[in-house]
């Protein structure tokens, strides 16, 4: 039997107590946005640090905003859990 039962977005609400309306905003706000953008990336960093109610620290912030900005993504998500634990 499969651990990814129900909806995803239920489980994400139970973990992060972010509104599954709200992902969807999010995701419809940036479908076409520049990822090269620094303003851009920052503006989504933060607004997503706000729904998920967790500070982020300046310095993970700019991490996160040059990892994207210089598409060097992690493709894993066991590389991106390391890079946000930082």
């Amino acid at each position: 039997m499969s651990h990814f039962q129900g909806n995803p977005f239920d489980k994400v609400k139970q973990q992060t107590n972010i509104d599954p309306n709200d992902i969807h905003k999010v995701a419809n706000s940036v479908k076409n946005a520049d990822f090269s953008d620094e303003k851009t990336v920052r503006d989504l960093v933060q607004q997503l640090a706000t729904m998920a109610d967790k500070p982020i620290s300046k310095s993970k912030e700019d991490r996160i905003v040059e990892t994207i900005t210089k598409n060097n993504m992690p493709m894993d998500m066991d590389t991106l859990n390391e890079m946000l634990k930082r």
